[in-house]
This record gives structure tokens, C-alpha cells and sequence, in this order.
């Protein structure tokens, strides 16, 4: 199996291309990259990119997601992370591949009190969660084999996240402020691109990607829930347990979102429901408490950059 995978050094992205070898050949393109790049945001770039490979799945890893800049960015956004998703499905038509994409608990308004289920009504409250949403409606809408992963407050030993960014601040300051009053589930790139890889392998053994084929809507976090100030609690707990910061490091102070503004309104409440994996795939992933041990730990034996 031949599978083109959008992005090179992303969290998820970084993670696919060693997960995904054991199926075939992984070919890895980003903006840029040699002798063949791939830029979402030139339609010419993805056709040559699709005609050249010729794969028989394109997992997009890629995305435009920096949430608060994406407000007023909203062409580069929604051409990134929409209609480079008409563009895709369309050269996946033409050359018989299946599409994996990832999309986002932002699709959804925040106003539940029980994790959201693949059916129920989004409503995106930013111009990231749109445009997110536009860009499953264009997969859907092409009619090829597809899943649609939609996962939640990403992060991993690589790249630009909340897990990294606590790292640092908690060794260069005295004091933080993280807000208590958002709700989600925090899940390593890692797990993301492992349970993608098992849903590939099931899906070729039982023919999902034919014409035809399973396709659909998947939530894919980890298990249970938190906010961002427990999540950045826990962070500084494991990160002094494993030796990656110093007992003496910042103390972390809970705030409400409304002594935080930023540009882009977050869900208050965005737990995802993960029943329908676990149900299909028989895949459900590791509470978020040991993901995030399982992450440092791994960070802690010098495997990976924390950078």
C-alpha cells in the first residue's frame, strides 16, 4: 500500500510516518519539501502532488490551526482547512484512494454537559471550527471512501502545544494563570497515529476503503476529562516526577476564561464520546492522566526533543 501523508513534521504528522511504515510506503509531503512539496493552499500543488504519488490512501495530517491568528486569516484558514479538502477528494477520486482526515472538537457550540456524540449538532463558535467543519462537509460531499477523525487539545514531546509551552513557563516563571472553566480531553499525537494505523490495517483486511466501503464520522480523544488548569496541574506534578522539571518550579493559579480574552471563542465544554470507536474498531484510548505519564516518561529518556 502507497499512503500520502499531508505534512512532515507536525505533532500527528511526525507521528504517522514511523506508525504507518509497517503498512507500505508512507511519502510525507509538506509546503516546501523536496523534490515534491505540497502547499493545501494551492490547488495545483495538491493535484501534482496526488498525480505524482498515485496513493491508494491520503491521510491529511495537515491543517491550519492556530485558532486565535485564523480570525483574521479567515481565506488562509478556510483554504487550508477546507477547500484543499474539495481539492483532495477530488484527485483521490480520480486515482481510486480513500481519505483519513482529521478534524476538531471546536466544530461543536461548547454548550453540552455530556460528551458530544458523532450526530450531535455542531456549531462552531470561531473561524477555526469552521472552517474545520467545511472541510469534513467537502469529504462527505465527494462521495470517496473516508474516515473523519475528530480529536481534541493535541499534544506531544514536538512542535507547538499547551504540554510544551507549560514546560517552559513553568521553568521560567514564578506564577502562572490557566483558565478552569474550559472542559476537554488532552490526547498525545502518539495514540492518535497508533489507533489511525489499527484503523487502516482493520479497514484493508475488511475492504472498508472500497467503493462503498465504512465510511464515516469517529471521535478519537483519550478518556475522561479535564480543564486546561488541571491539565497544566498535572503537567507540573508528572513533569517533577519524572525529573523534567524542579520541585521548585512556578505555581499555577486557576483563572476564568474572562480574565483571559483571546480572539477566538473557545467551547466551554468539548468532551467528545468515544463509543463509536471502541464499538466498530474495538479501539478505545488511555485515560488522559496516563497518556500524559506515558508522554513525559518518554520525553524524560531523552528519546525525543522537547522542542
Amino acid at each position: 500500500m502507497k499512503i500520502l501523508v499531508t505534512g512532515r513534521i507536525g505533532q500527528v504528522a511526525w507521528e504517522l510516518r514511523r506508525t504507518l511504515a509497517c503498512l507500505g510506503e508512507v511519502v510525507a509531503l509538506e509546503r516546501g519539501s523536496t523534490p515534491l512539496s505540497l502547499d493545501l493552499a494551492d490547488a495545483d500543488s495538491i493535484r501534482l502532488a496526488v498525480q505524482t504519488v498515485k496513493p491508494q490512501l491520503i491521510v491529511n495530517a495537515a491543517a491550519y490551526t492556530a485558532v486565535d491568528k485564523a480570525e483574521q486569516n479567515f481565506e488562509l484558514a478556510h483554504a487550508v482547512n477546507a477547500t484543499a479538502l474539495s481539492f483532495l477528494a477530488e484527485e483521490a477520486k480520480r486515482v481510486g484512494a480513500g481519505i483519513i482526515h482529521y478534524s476538531t472538537d471546536y466544530i461543536f457550540p461548547g454548550n453540552a454537559c455530556t460528551p458530544y456524540l458523532e450526530t450531535d449538532r455542531t456549531g462552531p463558535q470561531g473561524v477555526y471550527g469552521a472552517s474545520k467543519l467545511a472541510g469534513e462537509q467537502a469529504i462527505i460531499d465527494s462521495g470517496i471512501p473516508h474516515y473523519i477523525l475528530r480529536t481534541a487539545w493535541v499534544y506531544g514531546n514536538r512542535g507547538g502545544n499547551f504540554l510544551l509551552t507549560m514546560l517552559r513557563l513553568l521553568r521560567e516563571r514564578e506564577l502562572l494563570r490557566v483558565v478552569d472553566d474550559q472542559i476537554g480531553s488532552p490526547t498525545w499525537s502518539r495514540l492518535i497515529a497508533e489507533a489511525t494505523t489499527v484503523v487502516i490495517a482493520q479497514s484493508v483486511q475488511k475492504d472498508r476503503f472500497a467503493p462503498g466501503g465504512k465510511s464515516g464520522i469517529y471521535h478519537l480523544t483519550c478518556g475522561g476529562q479535564t480543564s486546561w488548569f488541571d491539565f497544566a496541574q498535572a503537567i507540573r506534578a508528572a513533569g517533577i516526577a519524572s525529573g523534567l522539571l524542579p520541585e521548585t518550579c512556578a505555581r499555577i493559579e486557576p483563572i476564568p476564561s474572562s480574565e483571559y480574552p483571546t480572539p477566538a471563542k473557545r467551547p466551554a465544554y468539548s468532551v467528545l464520546n468515544n463509543d463509536k470507536l471502541a464499538e466498530v474498531f474495538g479501539l478505545r484510548l488511555p485515560h488522559w492522566q496516563e497518556a500524559l505519564e506515558l508522554c513525559l516518561a518518554e520525553a524524560g529518556r531523552g528519546s525525543l526533543p522537547l522542542s
